[in-house]
């Protein structure tokens, strides 16, 4: 997923579903603990840890870029096929562009878990 030393996370979406041994991956490479929404911190990347029935991604990721910095990621995580909760991927391709955001990639990360990474798009050059 890319994170190196001393990046700031943000987590939102936690629950007893997530995958623990991801979380700790990630804790170990950053050397950080995760931040959460009552945060003020400007962060390098944010982990939405997203299931159907969640509510509205577009303003989910809308609030998640308030807390990312200019060259950040969003995570959005998601319960693989098959797996209580599961989202369709057309659900992120749609909404991503409605909050200004671009897909880059979708990669499988843990046995339950996908993870989409969402970046901010560039202004068109004049």
């Amino acid at each position: 997923m890319g994170f190196t030393a001393d990046e700031l996370v943000l987590e939102l979406g936690f629950g007893s579903d997530c995958d623990e041994n991801l979380r700790s991956s990630i804790r170990e490479i950053t050397g950080t603990d995760f931040l959460d929404q009552d945060s003020r911190e400007v962060v390098d990347a944010v982990l939405i840890w997203w299931r159907e029935g969640d509510g509205d991604l577009v303003d989910e990721l809308m609030d998640a870029m308030t807390y990312l910095s200019e060259s950040g990621a969003i995570w959005v995580l998601t319960p693989k096929i098959g797996r209580s909760g599961h989202v369709e991927p057309s659900d992120i391709q749609d909404g991503a562009p409605l909050a200004g955001l671009s897909q880059t990639s979708t990669l499988s990360i843990a046995p339950d878990w996908c993870a989409t990474r969402l970046v901010a798009r560039k202004s068109a050059k004049r």
